[in-house]
């Protein structure tokens, strides 16, 4: 049933379906209207504070080539708003959590404490070649007040963008917009990009705040759309500022950490150009005037501020499909300013022509399809609803695909329902070479490792793909909301 038959059908009650993961019951829903949130973002957030550094993880080793730590999922307060406490979820009492930075070749071993009350977690480390049972898979949780050690090793070429977020069974969306999330960069031995780039990580959040300072529970329209807040927070902050000389080029990576927020983003008259996705760097350099950021995902860029004044990061409209009222005015929110100053920047290396070379995965032995649709049923207690890939929901007792490592697989993803699902695979990084849609078909601008890709309503995404280490492995969307109500699946790698 889509969208349209839908709404007409009416929002009365509404229940979830039971195989869903979320589970949620009508009582666990509050404003059983439509959850209009309009009149929650009434707090005034400071802007224009100087851009903070996210905190360094600590390495406790000594050892070289050994990262070593501990990271706590617990309740902190902070304050988003002048004289408003707001609670929150937090690693090492930090939203984003701190950032982790390592180099390929070394040996990882993180401890996650939960001291989460009366809920369960894990750590999943989003995007990363780590063995299926340090995945932080929901199968695997880490109990309240208990603690677990995730070990794992960072191959030779794994260099990239990574983050890290729990995946619990149910509570994964509510975990996440309640703070926990952060920045994993693992780092080349040897980088192409000058190191007179610098190299800043940005990580994009948003933000719902009630009028005491509270973090809303999700209402309908979230259930139903994802969860998108009213302030769109830069490494925790509301629009802060960087100042850089006159000519400055600078490195950043960009991390949609949002539970739903679809991120179209310019510079305005600064030049960007994308030097890496998910999975680390490109093989050469791409110019662009605007990007797009789905939930989950991450790039890389080279900004280059060639004239005095002030460049804003801000957003662009991007229509990926909404139901009901209550869609968020996306365009026009300044999430960065940069001062550009009258100084001359000090000259600096030419960005490399080349950067790495990416091997075109061969030919597939195994194609599979995947088709995503939205179902809203009524029966005798009221409407039920669903987000199901190939007419299933989600049951974490049921094995959905049986793959053999080592293999490359072709995947169709293709998108029936009435709004976009960026599709996230664990395990591994694949490399989309089509896109199909109204019989159209296009090749990606560039060849790349990438870990989520955003399939628009309508289009069919394909992809290669192979899973190099056995064991049970997600498959979902990762608007987080949708992924707990059923779309996603389990993949059993076998050697």
């Amino acid at each position: 049933m889509h969208r349209r038959g839908f709404l007409a059908a009416g929002l009365a009650t509404v229940l979830v379906s039971e195989r869903a993961v979320a589970q949620m019951k009508m009582d666990d829903m509050p404003g059983m209207d439509m959850g209009d949130h309009a009149g929650q973002g009434a707090a005034v957030l400071p802007e224009g504070e100087a851009l903070r550094e996210l905190p360094l993880l600590a390495n406790e080793a000594s050892a070289p080539g050994l990262f070593k730590a501990t990271l706590t999922a617990g309740s902190a307060t902070v304050r988003f708003a002048e004289g408003l406490d707001t609670p929150i979820l937090g690693y090492n009492g930090t939203s984003p959590g701190p950032l982790i930075e390592a180099v390929e070749g070394d040996r990882v071993e993180i401890t996650f404490a939960n001291r989460i009350a009366d809920e369960a977690s894990t750590i999943h480390w989003h995007g990363m070649p780590v063995p299926a049972d340090q995945d932080g898979n929901p199968m695997d949780p880490v109990v309240t007040g208990t603690d677990r050690t995730y070990s794992f090793d960072l191959p030779e070429g794994s260099a990239g963008s990574y983050w890290y977020h729990p995946h619990p069974h149910g509570k994964t969306a509510e975990q996440v917009y309640r703070g926990l999330a952060g920045a994993f960069v693992v780092k080349p031995k040897a980088d192409p990009i000058p190191a007179a780039y610098g190299d800043t990580v940005l990580v994009f959040t948003d933000l719902r705040l009630a009028a005491d300072g509270t973090l809303p529970d999700n209402t309908m329209t979230d259930l139903m759309n994802g969860r998108v807040g009213d302030h769109v927070l830069v490494n925790g902050q509301k629009n802060p500022t960087l100042t850089v000389p006159c000519g400055t080029m600078r490195r950043f990576r960009f991390y949609n950490a949002t539970n739903a927020r679809f991120l179209r983003l310019s510079f305005g008259a600064a030049a960007m150009t994308i030097i890496g996705t998910d999975g680390g760097l490109l093989e050469a350099p791409v110019a662009a005037g605007d990007i797009l950021l789905s939930p989950a995902e991450r790039l890389e860029l080279v900004v280059s501020f060639d004239k005095p004044g002030a460049a804003t990061l801000a957003t662009l409209d991007y229509d990926r499909g909404w139901m009901g009222p209550g869609r968020p005015a996306d365009a026009g929110l300044t999430l960065l300013t940069v001062n550009v100053s009258q100084i001359e920047a000090d000259p600096v290396p030419p960005l490399p022509d080349r950067l790495r070379p990416i091997a075109q995965l061969g030919a597939p032995v195994v194609s599979r399809r995947f088709v995503f649709t939205e179902t809203m049923t009524m029966n005798a207690s009221g409407m039920e609803m669903g987000f199901l890939i190939n007419g299933a929901a989600f049951d974490m007792n049921r094995t959905d695909v049986i793959a053999k490592a080592g293999e490359v697989e072709l995947w169709e993803i293709v998108n029936q329902a009435d709004m976009d699902h960026p599709f996230h695979v664990h395990g591994t990084q694949f490399q989309v070479i089509e896109h199909e849609r109204s019989g159209t078909i296009s090749k990606p601008a560039y060849r790349a490792w990438k870990d989520t890709v955003n399939v628009a309503r309508g289009e069919t995404v394909r992809l290669l793909l192979r899973q190099d280490r056995p064991g049970p492995r997600m498959y979902h969307c990762h608007i987080l909301e949708h992924e707990q109500l059923g779309m996603m699946g389990i993949v059993d790698v076998r050697a």
